[in-house]
């Protein structure tokens, strides 16, 4: 087995996929270095003298330039290499065939609904429109917990401080994201709980609902009743009796939106987990269903792959607009562009942020870009959609869910204990984390450097 992986054959840096030590000589397929220096898990390794200012080579595209001259088998890290990118750019289409692949239809057991997509849970929600009344909400989910078994399965809160003293896209914002949630397809009956007298009241969100099964949602506003809590518990188990008659049916795979995310990446989440999710996105969208990618601001340095992959010059130019207003957002906020990666992803190995969205945008596999989506936009398009929302994980996750993925899967190679409104598949870059973090991780993509296939992998993810 080698010691080192070198992705594209014109990569000029390797990574460890274990831990080595300095003087040991390794091998990356045909090639063998010797190592200068202690060499971590997932960090990378000079395969030949660079020059400083010259770019390091990684993916197959230029990861930063060297700031100084870096001998061969030297590690390769942020004391010795800068990011590339600065401000907006230029873009130009250059399309690239697609690749779209057929995968023989598949189905899941899932909840049909009668408006809109079927679920892959049956769950009661307490939606609070404001943070004041987040305690009542959180006070009803505790109690209402006798309601759950059977076909109702879980009954849960989701408190947020929003709501009140919001302004423009902010407040709109929030209107969408608890509106989309009230119809999301995993659960089977809402209680959507005000107070009265905040700026995005029941009133407010209820039009931004179109049209819903308004036999799946409750509203009460606790300023309107005397007793809240009985008054939220009889609507509660109103929505729980009503649930009690949903059943499990065969559902095809075109009916699935699944979200993709990575967080606490290392310097194996690249070569592993997101490309086993990347796969996995192939089949699905071959099947008809949909994926949907998020966290734009770690798409800069990779950008430029899946614009060329979109289906449209008018799908191009909407991704332009996805990149090119992010950066915009930074900028008049006074904050760095690239400032990314976190403290955790540099211990992991990755070095920059073009490091960093290589490997992140490998969870996109190569199938055409079919749609781009507005934060707090209901996908409606099958196939790859590009989502606008930050890196941040409970945000970008909770847009994914917002957006209407029923599930996410979730790569991580530092790992992470999160979770959002659907069900969130954590998955493993590394087989030691997996190991060490069990009540974590779901699926050990890490078994790739131990002889499974990428393709076995992504098979098995489906």
């Amino acid at each position: 087995m080698n010691d080192l992986v070198r992705i594209a054959p014109q990569d000029m840096a390797a990574v460890a996929l274990r831990p080595l030590k300095a003087g040991e000589t390794v091998s990356y397929g045909s090639g063998e270095v010797t190592l200068r220096e202690d060499l971590p898990m997932g960090h990378k390794a000079a395969l030949r003298e660079i020059r400083k200012g010259e770019a390091v080579i990684k993916y197959g595209f230029p990861i930063g330039e060297a700031t100084e001259d870096i001998p061969e088998g030297a590690r390769i890290h942020t004391h010795n290499l800068q990011t590339l990118l600065s401000g907006e750019k230029e873009y130009e289409w250059k399309p690239i065939p697609p690749k779209a692949r057929q995968a023989a239809p598949a189905i899941f057991q899932g909840y049909p609904r009668v408006k809109g997509r079927p679920g892959i849970r049956n769950e009661l929600w307490i939606l609070p429109t404001v943070g004041c009344v987040n305690d009542v909400a959180k006070a009803l989910a505790r109690e209402a917990q006798r309601l759950a078994g059977g076909s109702v399965e879980g009954v849960y809160a989701f408190p947020h401080p929003y709501g009140c003293s919001q302004l423009g896209d902010d407040q709109d914002n929030t209107r969408k994201v608890l509106a989309d949630l009230a119809t999301h397809p995993n659960a089977g009956g809402v209680l959507l709980l005000g107070l009265g007298c905040e700026n995005s009241g029941i009133e407010q969100i209820r039009p931004y609902m179109g049209d819903y099964d308004e036999s799946r949602v409750r509203f009460l506003v606790c300023q309107e009743t005397e007793d809240e809590m009985e008054a939220g518990m009889a609507l509660l188990e109103e929505l729980a009796a009503r649930m009690h008659g949903d059943r499990r049916e065969p559902c095809g795979a075109d009916q699935l939106v699944v979200g993709l995310k990575c967080g606490g990446s290392d310097g194996l989440s690249g070569i592993t987990a997101n490309p086993a999710i990347g796969v996995f996105s192939d089949l699905l969208t071959g099947m008809g269903g949909t994926t949907i990618l998020t966290e734009v601001p770690e798409m800069f340095g990779a950008e430029t792959i899946l614009m060329n992959r979109c289906e449209s010059r008018e799908l191009f130019e909407k991704t332009v607009r996805l990149i090119n207003d992010f950066k915009r957002y930074f900028e008049a906020s006074g904050m760095p562009v690239y400032e990314n990666p976190s403290p955790g992803n540099k211990a992991g190995g990755i070095t920059t942020l073009e490091d960093k969205a290589l490997g992140c945008t490998q969870k996109s596999g190569s199938s055409p870009v079919k749609g781009v989506l507005a934060y707090a936009e209901k996908v409606t398009t099958a196939g790859l959609n590009l989502l606008s929302a930050p890196g941040n994980d409970l945000v970008a996750s909770t847009a994914l869910a917002v957006s209407g993925a029923q599930m996410i899967l979730f790569s991580t190679g530092r790992g992470t204990p999160f979770g959002c409104p659907v069900p969130t598949l954590k998955i493993s870059s590394n087989t030691p984390l997996a190991q060490r973090k069990k009540n974590w991780i779901d699926f050990d993509a890490g078994r790739l450097l131990a002889g499974v296939s990428l393709e076995a992998l992504g098979r098995e993810l489906t």
